[in-house]
This record gives structure tokens, sequence and C-alpha cells, in this order.
């Protein structure tokens, strides 16, 4: 599993990297989040995070051109064979985000009273 892991981190600095270099994204901040690679190393879901435009835009151009950031990531990065990169959105942070805020909501609600000591 460790193999895995280290093939999963490797992967997801040079993905971004190269999506950071080679895409300009109008109005969005695009960052890859997290990497989950098949055993067989034949496939990879890789977790973008998007704040500001649109995601859905966002999502059908990196899927589009899967190919073209697979090659250039194997050049740089050599494995046995090159896993098809598959793009979703990773909404973790906007839902970090909401639970920050309801958990600021709770503490501003009225408190019930303490019961006196008998």
């Amino acid at each position: 599993m460790r193999r895995l892991d280290r093939v999963n981190e490797l992967l997801r600095r040079e993905i971004g990297a190269v999506i950071q270099r080679d895409y300009a994204w109008q109005g969005a901040l695009v960052t890859v989040s997290d990497i989950e690679i098949t055993q067989d190393l034949k496939e990879a879901k890789v977790w973008m995070s998007i704040l500001g435009g649109n995601v859905a835009a966002v999502l059908e151009k990196l899927n589009r051109a899967h190919g073209a950031i697979q090659s250039r990531i194997m050049k740089r990065v050599v494995l046995k064979s090159t896993p098809v990169l598959h793009f979703y959105h990773d909404t973790s942070a906007v839902r970090g985000v909401d639970l920050v805020n309801l958990l600021e909501a709770v503490d501003k609600l009225p408190k019930a009273p303490e019961e006196p000591e008998a």
C-alpha cells in the first residue's frame, strides 16, 4: 500500500504542475486535491478543488484533455503502465466551510439556563 501512496503523491504534484503551467482558468482557482489510483495502475481518479468559475466547464476541459495531460505527466514520471486519468470535482473544501459556518451558528444559539446545585 505504501507504493500506491507514493505514486498517488507523485502524480498529484505532477498533474498539479501541468494544469497550472499549461492551462488557463478564467476566474477560477483549480488545484489537485487528491488522487486515487487503482492497484494495477491502469486508472486514476483525480479529485479537483475548483473555487470560482464554472465547475462543469473546468471538468469538461480537463476530461477532454486527459490524453494530453497523461502524455506530459508520463514524460516526467516513469511507470510500467500509464494510468488513464478521470477528473472529478472535490467538494470537501466547500463542505468544510459549511460545517464551520454551521458550528458558528450553533454557538450563537441561546444557551439553556444552568440548574442550581442542590
